[in-house]
């Protein structure tokens, strides 16, 4: 005999206890679209607390003629779950979000309706990041070629030039200067794609992820970063990163440039923040076992951004929207993360970018 199950009832497992797992976006709402129930992560997307939400409507957030709110009318009517990909989420409190929704009806209430929302920007950037690291493969095998089939020859090429000036005139001196510092630039750029070689296992131990960031921090205000206001958001109570400190300084020094160079205007401001955010779970670069990145650095700047038409590519060897620039910063940045088992996203707007580095944590296990 089949048992009606009761939303709340407290005998079995309830369905809300299910949901309350689930790390996107969750809630149940009833036909007069009066929010019933949201889980933690729905609490975090409208900034607002149960207690709160369940006094409102989704209609308090989303137009009432919107394609959201129509898909959910949908399945009251029919009885019958639907999804939709590729929407725009924008409310004043969650900003805009490309989502896609999956609207299922309570089969046992049919007055409730379940609403889970699935961002696809993290689950995008991240894909866009792991694919990064087969060109950053393709540069170390390069870097190591270039090393040995490169170098010497024009070590033999710049010597001869330097032996040759010491019988020519003046005039012709220019040319064989010419020759050398061709030489020595490409020599230069090789040096700087042998940074991608794969030298084994990286030292690393506990370090402190505001200690690094304080650090990088003084030298942009001392440096090419002095125009800049730098505000600095750090939640105290992160454990430390288990990252060898050289690297992340250069990391995050690089960041740090790129943002103050974005900069054009005399109100230019970097703003660093940390925090925990559990749930981002991702490959470790031999695929084998999943690792949590919780410990978030976030770099935002006021720049002009970055332009749409290298957004897709901008982890890519080469890729660079600076005049005179190799296009090697962000994948030795990819690189470098990759290797301490993290990962980095942005966002990049008219407004300004945002860079996220995901990393791991010392745990007590």
């Amino acid at each position: 005999m089949n048992r009606k199950v009761n939303i709340e009832d407290s005998n079995i497992i309830s369905p809300l206890d299910i949901l309350s797992s689930i790390s996107y976006p969750t809630f149940v709402i009833d036909k007069d679209l009066k929010f019933y129930y949201v889980n933690n992560a729905a609490e975090n997307l409208f900034r607002t607390s149960l207690s709160t939400l369940k006094c409102r409507y989704l209609t308090d957030y989303l137009p009432t003629d919107g394609v959201i709110v129509s898909l959910i009318d949908q399945v009251f009517k029919n009885n019958s779950a639907v999804s939709e990909h590729g929407l725009k989420f924008d409310t004043p409190r969650t900003g805009l979000r490309d989502i896609s929704i999956f609207v299922s009806p309570l089969q046992e209430e049919q007055n409730f309706i379940v609403v889970s929302l699935q961002e696809h920007t993290r689950a995008q950037k991240i894909g866009r990041q792991l694919e990064s690291r087969s060109s950053v493969r393709s540069i170390m095998a390069m870097g190591q070629m270039l090393a040995h089939e490169i170098k010497n020859p024009l070590s033999g090429i710049r010597g001869a030039a330097q032996l040759l000036e010491e019988d020519l005139s003046n005039e012709n001196k220019e040319l064989t200067r010419l020759i050398c510092n061709e030489a020595d630039r490409i020599v230069s750029l090789v040096d700087r794609m042998n940074l991608f070689v794969d030298h084994g296992e990286i030292d690393r131990k506990g370090v402190n992820i505001h200690s690094i960031l304080s650090h990088v921090c003084l030298l942009s205000q001392n440096g090419f970063g002095s125009h800049i206001k730098y505000t600095q958001r750090y939640d105290p109570s992160l454990p430390l990163v288990n990252g060898n400190k050289d690297q992340l300084v250069q990391v995050f020094l690089n960041l740090f440039k790129n943002a103050a160079e974005s900069i054009k205007t005399n109100e230019g401001e970097i703003i660093i923040s940390t925090s925990f955010e559990p749930g981002v779970r991702v490959k470790n670069s031999n695929n084998t076992n999943s690792l949590e990145l919780p410990l978030v650095v976030t770099i935002k700047d006021n720049g002009v951004g970055i332009p749409d038409e290298i957004r897709e590519h901008l982890f890519e060897p080469f890729i660079s929207t600076k005049v005179n620039g190799s296009g090697l910063g962000l994948p030795l940045i990819a690189k470098i993360i990759n290797d301490h088992g993290g990962i980095v996203e942005f966002d990049s707007d008219n407004n300004g970018t945002t860079f996220k580095v995901m990393l791991p944590i010392i745990t007590d296990n």
